[in-house]
């Protein structure tokens, strides 16, 4: 099969990223694995495709420096929510970001959006970090990637009067884990539905009926590796090989064929980021 991984995070695998994030020490306690040879285990099963996606300016930078060099990977530039509050008031910072945009292999802006789960940064700032970034996306005619969490209330008004003026923001809401409803407002803006790991542990039944109704054209398969490492594969990090056991999974949930989700979900991804064979 021809997978596609549309969200993961292996570029803070590198051993030259010396930020702090969650992600690297998450990196580090298990044991430092390196990238490429993450990258390879992904191709070797089947993985093609990998979209590395930024969360802060520095960790951008990172990404798509990553995926110069590097064969299967593209890079989407973002400022996550919880970050909102480093960035609002520093404007160099904000043009370092800018200026990512139109870097060869850059295929989308975020991961970016509202998180009123956990309140790193305030309403306000993370709004107004939304904006900068949508902005950017509508000027360089690139598609977005959405982290939203506790927030579609909120998030609606912003998107829809970008999608409004712009004539249409193309993009997913990553890590979709709602319900039927939050489902029905996504796909009636045309948006695409980012479905990982959380689908093969999650015990919620509004997530897995909603997981069922995606249509085929509008799903996306990602990772969000090194976190949500699908079952039965939990207590390891997560990579972007283990997109196959999510496909696997949704297929028998869906009632569908693993191959007919997979040729779907890959040539969505396409059609989306503009990916090459």
């Amino acid at each position: 099969m021809d997978l596609t991984d549309t969200h993961c995070h292996i570029h803070e695998a590198i051993d030259h990223f010396v930020l702090r994030t969650e992600t690297k020490q998450k990196y580090e306690k298990a044991g430092s694995p390196n990238p490429d040879d993450i990258l390879q285990a992904a191709v070797a099963d089947g993985v093609n495709r990998m979209i590395c996606i930024g969360t802060t300016v520095e960790d951008s930078e990172v990404a798509v420096e990553f995926v110069q060099t590097r064969d299967h990977v593209w890079a989407s530039i973002g400022i996550h929510p919880h970050e909102a509050k480093t960035y609002i008031r520093n404007q160099a910072l904000l043009d370092r970001f800018t200026s990512l945009a139109t870097r060869p292999k850059v295929v989308a802006v975020g991961e970016c959006g509202l998180d009123y789960y956990y309140t790193n940064s305030e309403p306000a700032d993370q709004a107004a970090i939304l904006r900068f970034q949508m902005e950017l996306a509508v000027r360089h005619n690139l598609p977005m990637s959405f982290h939203v969490r506790d927030a579609f209330k909120e998030f609606w008004p912003i998107f829809d009067e970008y999608h409004q003026s712009s004539g249409g923001i193309r993009g997913v809401i990553h890590s979709f884990s709602s319900n039927r409803a939050d489902l029905e407002q996504i796909l009636s803006r045309g948006l695409y539905v980012g479905l990982n790991g959380i689908m093969t542990f999650t015990k919620n039944q509004e997530q897995l009926e909603a997981a069922k109704a995606v249509p085929l054209e509008r799903l996306l398969l990602e990772t969000d590796a090194p976190f949500l490492t699908p079952a039965p594969f939990r207590g390891t990090i997560c990579q972007p090989k283990h997109v196959r056991v999510t496909a696997d999974f949704l297929a028998s949930l869906r009632g569908e064929s693993p191959e007919e989700l997979v040729r779907h979900s890959t040539a969505n991804a396409r059609r989306l980021f503009g990916l090459s064979e």
